[in-house]
């Protein structure tokens, strides 16, 4: 326990939003905190807001001194549950059903009968309006005063809650758009206008991006705006937080920023895990990994390089085209509450629906739904048979009773009998195929081998599947940082602010381009290092980091480098070459778009380092338990009493407060001055 804070100190809280629990990590004068509570799905605000009278009670603080960085969900949900805003889309005349039709690309390369998601604008709010711009920013019709006006009265009638607008090459050319914008203001609704959010071509991605933005727009305006005004006790008069928001792309924005672009936000939550997990493997020197991001109701995985975190502008959520810069991170439905279950054709089924927070697994003590959780409960990997320190007491006769119907269904349709401790090992099973399946995704399918990266788990049940994911796809180590379950809301602490601008040039990657894309660039870091000293970060603590998406002339997609200026092309071939495993040098090459992204470098929280001195430490306990299939008898440690050095028998189970790790016979663990458990494979 940390002792209690002066009533004038400043408290730093990282927040992050699971379907099961929600996390909190707060720093004050140097300290370290977590704790969870659990989620409240109907309005994730609630959950937060009673974890910041609990930082409030326990630090002394004010709310007026409590900074809160916050990964959400709120987006997300949103767009898979299609419960949005009613939104118009107002665009040029004759493209109205652009957002519709979309690209010949199917979902289901071989399903003829492959169902498209609807898109988020219905064909009766689809404007069009004559105003026309060519590719060569000549106005080929102009935009008329009259039309705009009966512009207004058609949204009018049609109730709206939210407006996207969207004009073919707008980013030529923005001055109608807004025109339109200026006029629409006095309706009084949400308004996303393409030149401002995307100026990039490509009609298709932009307006569906622009549209997503104004679908979440008054939906995640709501949520900021209620849990700014949080109270830090039941007796307090509301006041207004000091609220920061992750972004999809690895940094955080003002709360004013983030309900002004909530596409930015929607992979919020994730992207503070890979951050947490590339600040915790670049201090154990470890510089290519994938992480692997276990919750209750998800697993998101992605793979970082010695270039760092992996960005991409081609993300697709929710069946919908996304182009603002995301980390590229692959998500599967298969997390700690998924549900069992057996299909009509008999065979064994985990996920995507999961029991999340309420009712939650059987072990929760409020359904008999079989979940991943439930299996692990009656193998006996909690020792202890609780949660959260003893906090979250399981109840394991209820978990094993949810095991015994599902044997029973698994015996009806194998025809044989089958134990639940049998019907245990068949969930686990499934699951860790499934998520074996998203880790081949997003390294081998991709051409990357796996044998040359760490994996670093986290969440909650991260540490439960890592060493057997890891044999199963050859990476040699497993890296687990100390508060495995909270590492998304570290990641979300620790997270720079970051503001992405870009700029469609389209220009041919020649000898003198230097002179045309340095006043490009230029204006950008003007517009964002303004931006960044009125968020309150000086120069010195100021980053621009330029790039620049380039193609071969002809080709549909780009890539990005972060070369730009010199020999551009030849650093493009270099750049396809690796990625696609061969390179055109005689074909033009061709520069799409300019870059930056800008940071503004937040105060670090120094990892704390202790001494190694190698030693065999005694576990704690030891418990009979599952391992492969065979009954032993395994260790038992508690993470905190493990000092730098220790060197673990195995197998062993190794228990903290947010999570709990697995380690079978075979592999090595040792404890680095940092406190990461470092697993070696067998």
């Amino acid at each position: 326990m940390t002792t209690a804070k002066k009533k004038n100190d400043a408290v730093r809280v990282g927040v992050d939003t699971g379907g099961t629990f929600t996390g909190f990590v707060y720093q004050s004068d140097g300290d370290l905190r977590i704790f969870k509570v659990a989620s409240t799905p109907d309005d994730p605000s609630r959950a937060i807001s009673d974890g910041l009278r609990r930082v409030a009670d326990e630090s002394g603080v004010p709310v007026s001194s409590i900074e809160v960085v916050h990964g959400t969900t709120v987006g997300t949900n949103a767009l898979l549950q299609r419960r949005g805003a009613r939104t118009a889309l107002v665009t040029t005349a004759g493209f109205e059903d652009v957002i519709e039709i979309g690209r010949q690309a199917r979902p289901e390369l071989y399903n003829l009968n492959a169902v498209k998601p609807l898109p988020l604008v219905p064909r009766e709010l689809r404007f069009g309006i004559n105003a026309r711009v060519t590719a060569t920013r000549e106005i080929l019709e102009p935009l008329r005063d009259s039309e705009v006006e009966e512009l207004i009265e058609k949204l009018l009638r049609a109730n709206c809650e939210s407006i996207a607008i969207s004009l073919l090459f707008s980013f030529l050319h923005p001055q109608h758009e807004k025109k339109i914008a200026k006029a629409l203001a006095k309706l009084d609704v949400p308004l996303s206008v393409s030149s401002q959010i995307l100026p990039e071509y490509r009609e298709y991605e932009r307006t569906s991006t622009v549209a997503v933005n104004a679908y979440l727009q008054p939906l995640m305006g709501r949520y900021l705006s209620r849990l700014s005004k949080t109270r830090t006790s039941l007796k307090s008069q509301a006041s207004s937080l000091n609220l920061r928001v992750m972004q999809s792309s690895g940094g955080s924005i003002s709360a004013e920023a983030a309900a002004n672009e909530p596409v930015r936000t929607i992979l919020s939550g994730p992207a503070g895990g890979v951050v947490g997990a590339m600040r915790a493997s670049r201090a154990a020197c470890v510089s290519t990994i994938i992480t692997f991001d276990m919750g209750g109701t998800s697993t998101d995985v992605a793979l970082c390089d010695r270039e760092g975190m992996r960005l991409t502008n081609e993300s697709i959520v929710a069946g919908v085209p996304v182009a603002i810069p995301m980390m590229d991170i692959h998500t599967v439905g298969a997390g700690g509450g998924s549900i069992a279950r057996v299909d009509e054709g008999g065979s064994l089924r985990v996920g995507p629906e999961s029991a999340g927070a309420s009712p939650g697994p059987a072990c929760y003590g409020r359904s008999l739904l079989p979940t991943v959780t439930d299996a692990h409960a009656v193998l006996g990997h909690f020792p202890g048979a609780a949660l959260l320190n003893g906090e979250f007491k399981l109840n394991e006769r209820r978990a094993r009773a949810a095991l015994t119907k599902l044997a029973s269904e698994m015996s009806a349709a194998a025809q044989r009998n089958v134990t639940p401790i049998e019907a245990a090992h068949g969930v686990l099973d499934v699951v860790t195929a499934n998520m074996e399946r998203a880790l081949r995704h997003i390294s081998i399918e991709r051409g990357h081998d796996a044998r040359d990266f760490a994996l670093v788990p986290f969440g909650g049940a991260g540490g439960l599947h890592a060493v057997a994911l890891a044999r199963a796809l050859r990476i040699p180590h497993v890296l687990v940082p100390p508060s495995p379950g909270a590492l998304s809301a570290l990641g979300v602490l620790v997270a720079d602010v970051i503001k992405e601008q870009s700029r469609t040039v389209m220009i041919e990657a020649s000898a003198d381009v230097d002179a045309s894309l340095e006043p490009i660039f230029r204006e950008m870091e003007q517009q964002a290092r303004a931006t960044l000293r009125r968020e309150g970060f000086a120069e010195l603590q100021q980053r621009h980091e330029r790039s620049l998406a380039v193609r071969y002339k002809g080709q549909s997609f780009e890539l990005s480098i972060k070369q730009t200026s010199g020999n551009i092309a030849t650093a493009f071939h270099r750049a396809h070459r690796a990625r696609y495993g061969y390179a055109q040098p005689k074909n033009a090459v061709e520069i799409v778009s300019a870059r930056v992204r800008s940071s503004g470098v937040v105060e670090k929280i120094k990892m704390r380092s202790t001494q190694v001195a190698a030693k065999r430490i005694k576990p704690h306990g030891i418990a009979e338990t599952y391992f492969d299939r065979n009954k032993v008898k395994a260790a038992v440690y508690r993470r905190e009493e493990l000092i730098a050095g220790a060197r673990l028998d195995t197998p062993c189970i190794v228990t903290e407060y947010s999570a709990t790790t697995l380690v079978p016979a075979g592999a090595k663990v040792v404890v680095d001055k940092h406190g990461n458990l470092m697993v070696q494979v067998t």
